[in-house]
């Protein structure tokens, strides 16, 4: 992983996130939105498996239904390609793979 995708890495995911987990990772997975979109689903998850919110009347509320929410748009984005990574594969002259391409079939002539 090289300083690039390093620093894209923490920009996305905080700056309290562990480096060596992160380059473990990313030589299991091979690319930094790969690393990215998994660490924010065990993110997702841990919120996800433990109670959304906790009050004890007088003293303390907590609701962390926020949090999921900006999680699951987080994964979206990571999943859309929208923060361009810098080890994403560039398409050739600005081509989108996304689309439908188009085939002339021009008739041979007959014999």
């Amino acid at each position: 992983m090289d300083t690039a995708v390093r620093e894209w890495l923490l920009s996305q995911l905080g700056r309290s996130t562990n480096l060596a987990d992160l380059t473990a990772r990313y030589t299991r997975l091979g690319t930094g939105r790969a690393v990215a979109i998994e660490v924010v689903r065990e993110r997702l998850a841990e919120l996800l498996s433990s109670p959304g919110s906790v009050s004890v009347s007088g003293v303390v509320s907590i609701n962390v239904s926020a949090n999921i929410a900006a999680y699951e748009r987080q994964l979206a984005e990571l999943l859309s390609g929208k923060p361009p990574a810098p080890d994403d594969p560039t398409t050739p002259d600005g081509e989108d793979t996304d689309g439908f391409g188009l085939i002339q079939l021009v008739e041979r002539p007959r014999r």
